[in-house]
């Protein structure tokens, strides 16, 4: 047994580091590089500033027509009364801005373009501010430049977005109204450009109505206008690697949430789409039908973008109205939830956002479960660090009949194990006999060689739950479990601040976690090692490579995560003591009565 015992821990072993470091990333793939010749120089970022690469607008703010026209008119004095008759609405000289605070976030936004350009989250902090969700870009230099959010662009995704002054009214304490007069390029018809956003306390959601009004249809290259949002979403991080850190596209369509490819453009009529990172979300919910498009192209400042857009149609009439509900804040089931029940004071329901927070596929029902059971531990300790260990006992325990089990069908097998290597020797030349004795051996001492791997192979799923589960889930951000050494149970503890990184593994910090991690394996798998396992070079291997190679794998994890891992070695040490005590109790009577128990010699054949 005790090698079938190696062979099952060396494949769990394996799974799990591959589990690790290639299949997760697989379950929510970075989606594939943008086609080649799509967009490789025309997509315009989205900034309030012209960009080179952006095709120019075929519309005109009406004052600079206005302008033109007035310039042709110094010999026309019937084109100089034309241009006396237009009128202009009031439009400030100088950008303005206009902060909106509920309970929950802090709004900043501008005249110019009427976009946003700060949406901060009150209840979260991000290194000791409140959490950002538009990120400024940031150059190599350290400075820092403003992002637009929620631009508009007359056109596709490839046009640049209207970057000038809009007026502003004030509806509410809690709404604003950006609008402004445009004239078509080279016509004298023009159309009024509206952006209301309706802000609510107690809501990361918030309204915004784009109208149009005028006798000028909207059709440029197959599209009215192009919202844009992004270039990123926060909070701030270092980089995206997939695991720790990343951004998953998602759309919903009829209930089912679609992985969106990157760069390509998606007609289906989609119930919301969404840019999802580890704890926040940014999701949109249309009125109608739009062209979704999500790009990741990066520019100077921006080496990491995710940017969403929705193109609207083409309008055959100069008024319309389309409304967006955008909601941008943490990715937890009390906040998203609200949207499935309608407790929210849009009174949006049944709109499945739990949806875009789902990371675990096939074992979201089993990490949900066990989400569950965090949180009644959590009740009971008040520290999600003490809910963690709690946690972690109370699934030993659910598992203790399996390891018992486990261990058992370890003694069967050695007890076996003198008629096995008896089998084994006789039959050496014929394979299939052999395994034909051995079956029937196996069959009448009632026992299956691999009912001892099988709890093994059961518990794997839980731990991948488990692995999700302190790996994302959101109230243990921020969440405490030791003053001065581990403060936020999502990110990496540390004891000392590196001054620069370490060569080759690029380490910034000293963590003490990692080094407890090895110890308690260590330690695990020298007070369960058997006499017979000394000698043994597979167990050698199990015993001192597997977890030094799993230190460099779990070095920069939360440490929630190593957490779990260490209080789960020291559940099984002392589980395994216990185990060991009944095993060398039980051992003897089972050795007794397989002494009873003989291999019936071969009848001679008569001559």
């Amino acid at each position: 047994m005790e090698k079938n015992t190696v062979l099952a821990v060396v494949l769990s072993s394996v799974i799990i580091f591959t589990w690790l470091l290639f299949v997760q990333p697989k379950l929510f793939p970075p989606e594939a590089e943008q086609d080649a010749g799509q967009r490789t120089e025309t997509e315009a970022p989205v900034q309030v500033t012209p960009v080179q690469s952006a095709q120019p607008s075929a519309v005109q703010p009406v004052e600079d027509v206005q302008t033109e026209v007035q310039d042709a008119a110094l010999s026309d004095a019937s084109t100089e009364e034309t241009a006396a008759e237009t009128t202009l609405p009031p439009v400030p000289e100088t950008e303005e801005r206009i902060i909106i605070e509920t309970d929950i976030i802090r709004a900043v936004l501008t005249s110019a373009g009427g976009d946003l350009v700060s949406f901060k989250l009150k209840e979260h902090n991000d290194k000791g501010e409140m959490v950002e969700m538009i990120l400024p870009s940031v150059f190599e230099d350290g400075s820092e430049k403003e992002n637009h959010a929620f631009t508009i662009a007359f056109g596709g995704i490839d046009t640049q977005p209207a970057a000038v002054n809009f007026s502003v009214s004030r509806p509410s304490p809690l709404s604003v109204e950006f609008s402004r007069e445009f004239s078509m390029a080279g016509s004298t018809e023009t159309f009024t450009l509206t952006k209301r956003y309706e802000f609510r306390n107690g809501e990361y959601m918030f309204q915004l109505t784009v109208s149009v009004s005028g006798t000028a249809p909207l059709n440029f290259g197959n599209a009215a206008y192009t919202l844009g949002f992004g270039p990123q979403i926060g909070p701030g991080f270092q980089k995206l690697d997939n695991r720790y850190e990343y951004r998953h596209y998602y759309s919903l369509v009829n209930g089912k949430r679609n992985n969106v490819k990157l760069n390509t453009p998606v007609d289906s009529r989609f119930t919301w789409a969404s840019i999802a990172g580890k704890y926040f979300t940014a999701i949109v919910i249309p009125d109608t039908s739009y062209t979704l498009t999500f790009s990741d192209k990066s520019e100077p400042g921006i080496p990491s973008a995710s940017r969403m857009y929705l193109t609207r149609p083409p309008l055959s009439t100069g008024a319309n109205s389309d409304v967006f509900h955008f909601y941008l804040g943490p990715k937890n089931q009390d906040n998203l939830g609200r949207y499935d029940t309608g407790d929210n004071s849009f009174r949006l329901r049944e709109l499945d956002f739990t949806k875009a927070a789902s990371t675990s596929g096939i074992l979201g029902p089993l990490e949900t479960l066990l989400k569950w059971l965090l949180k009644v531990c959590y009740k009971l300790v008040h520290n999600y660090g003490g809910a963690i260990i709690l946690l972690t006992l109370m699934v030993k325990l659910m598992l203790f009949p399996l390891t018992k089990k486990s261990s058992e069908a370890s003694i069967k097998m050695q007890a076996l194990a003198p008629k096995i290597k008896e089998l084994q020797t006789k039959y050496k030349g014929n394979p299939a006999k052999m395994n034909a004795e051995l079956g029937a051996l196996y069959k009448k001492e009632g026992h299956n060689p691999m009912s001892g791997c099988l709890p093994l192979v059961i518990q794997m799923p839980l731990l991948f739950a488990m692995y999700n589960l302190f790996n994302n889930h959101f109230d243990l951000r921020g969440a405490m479990f030791i003053p001065g050494w581990i403060p936020d149970l999502s990110l990496p503890e540390s004891v000392m601040q590196f001054g620069s990184p370490l060569p080759l593994v690029g380490w910034d910090s000293l963590r003490l976690l990692p080094f407890i991690y090895v110890g308690s394996q260590l330690l695990y798998g020298v007070a369960t090692r058997t006499p017979e396992q000394q000698g043994n070079p597979s167990m050698k291997i199990m015993l001192y490579v597997m977890p030094i190679m799993f230190f460099f794998i779990l070095y920069n994890v939360p440490s929630g995560l190593l957490v779990f891992w260490i209080f789960s070695n020291v559940f099984t040490l002392i589980q395994q003591v216990i185990l060991n005590k009944y095993m060398a109790a039980k051992r003897p009577v089972v050795v007794e009565e397989e002494r009873d128990t003989v291999i019936a010699p071969r009848r001679k054949k008569k001559r």
